[in-house]
């Protein structure tokens, strides 16, 4: 069981025309393949998630986002580094890539 760890990661946004927040505190509680956490999203908004992970994909849902109460999540993380789709609210598609370091205590 690795529940509760705080994470810090900083993020790219490929392809996208908006303004976003590039730092993003995070706390996540993982069991077995299960995970849900909160982070300061891109958005400047707090998000709250839940979801499952297998072999570095991560998949499950999410809030905070301006264009719905509640959207997919999708991301792939090998070692710190991790690449998620992204959607604007005018439909342009692209990347957030990033790296995400663990907070040890």
């Amino acid at each position: 069981m690795n529940c509760l760890s705080a994470f810090f990661a900083m993020s790219m946004h490929l392809g996208l025309q908006g303004e976003y927040n590039e730092y993003h505190p995070h706390v996540r509680c993982q069991v077995d393949s299960v995970i849900s956490g909160v982070y300061y999203n891109s958005e400047d908004n707090v998000s709250f998630y839940t979801g499952l992970e297998h072999n570095g994909f991560e998949l499950g849902l999410v809030t905070g986002y301006n264009h719905d109460k509640i959207v997919p999540m999708v991301r792939y993380k090998k070692n710190n580094w991790f690449i998620s789709p992204a959607l604007e609210t005018n439909g342009n598609v692209g990347l957030v890539v990033g790296l995400e370091f663990k907070i040890e205590r």
